[in-house]
């Protein structure tokens, strides 16, 4: 009796070794390759070499410290990877949860991200290697761990796209000046107050009247950015669905773009009613995080409207017009 329940305590930890034991194989091959990866992007991933290094990751932390040349328009980026983290951290019992077995549709989305980072440090675009990256990070769990992880790690690693600084988003802002001192010229000119509009430029036809220029951080890229980016993991949170989460995170987008017409609008008051100095000075510097808190209640409010089930609203409305009848 004694040799048979020696067995089976063997048995049971050879049974459990064996279940054990690929997963820290997979667990040391994912360390593995993510250091690898670190090496590659930190040692051979910036051809353009315009901040003193080939590390990719250096080539964008310059550009979230550029006040100059972007206008500080990346600065969030900082803050994006500890939300990545967040997501993860918050969701860590569903991905424990999962079902783990490598799967080789992984290994073409790894195959195609180092395509794609080869294809960047040719062109010398820095940005595609980053968004290769990005791609390794979701695709190395993916081979490793399966797509039922992959699909709990989708959002969180395609949140990391806000770290990039991207190029055309530059191309932006120009345009977004213009569209927002059109836009604003025409606001003041409706509420009686007159102006005129110079390139950027907004000048009141008083005499002796306000004029300022709508400069590139003045733009709403900044605000355009910070919105989306918090919109995103604000409706990933708040939503039941893919598609209300994709109206919200849109909605983010007009509503930027109006948070920065307002301001523009409301600091050429200001300068109507106390004079430039304080208009483009005290109030110019604050009046941005007071339309920003703006915008983000109306995110609130939009997502609270689209988490309405209407059905139940309109009965209740018909309930209690029965009801007081």
């Amino acid at each position: 009796m004694k040799n048979e329940s020696s067995i089976k305590v063997w048995s049971e930890r050879w049974r459990l070794g064996a279940l054990v034991l690929p997963e820290l194989v997979q667990i040391g091959l994912f360390s593995v390759m993510i250091s690898l990866v670190f090496m590659l992007f930190h040692m051979l991933g910036n051809t353009v070499e315009n901040v003193g290094s080939r590390s990719a990751f250096q080539w964008m932390f310059a550009r979230w410290q550029d006040t100059i040349s972007f206008g500080a328009d990346y600065s969030h980026g900082y803050f994006i990877p500890f939300v990545s983290l967040g997501v993860i951290w918050y969701k860590r019992k569903e991905i424990f949860a999962v079902n783990m077995h490598t799967d080789r549709r992984g290994l073409r989305v790894v195959i195609f991200a180092l395509a794609l980072h080869w294809l960047g440090a040719k062109m010398q675009q820095t940005h595609f290697s980053l968004m290769s990256l990005v791609i390794l990070i979701w695709g190395i769990p993916f081979y490793l761990f399966g797509w039922e992880l992959a699909k709990k790690l989708i959002f969180p690693c395609s949140y990391l796209i806000f770290c990039i600084p991207l190029n055309f988003m530059d191309i932006v802002a120009f345009p977004l000046r213009m569209f927002s001192t059109s836009l604003a010229t025409a606001m003041l000119n409706g509420i009686g107050i007159g102006a005129v509009q110079i390139g950027t430029a907004i000048r009141s036809t008083a005499a002796g009247g306000f004029e300022f220029d709508v400069a590139d951080p003045c733009s709403g890229l900044r605000s355009l950015l910070a919105m989306t980016a918090l919109t995103a993991v604000y409706a990933y949170f708040t939503q039941r669905t893919i598609v209300r989460k994709w109206i919200l995170f849109l909605a983010s987008i007009p509503l930027a773009v109006i948070g920065n017409i307002a301001r523009i609008v409301t600091v050429a008051l200001v300068a109507e009613a106390v004079g430039g100095k304080l208009a483009l000075g005290v109030y110019h510097d604050y009046s941005g995080y007071i339309l920003f808190t703006a915008a983000i209640s109306m995110m609130v409010v939009i997502g609270g409207l689209l988490n309405l089930k209407f059905s139940e609203v309109v009965q209740k409305w018909k309930s209690e017009l029965l009801r007081r009848t």
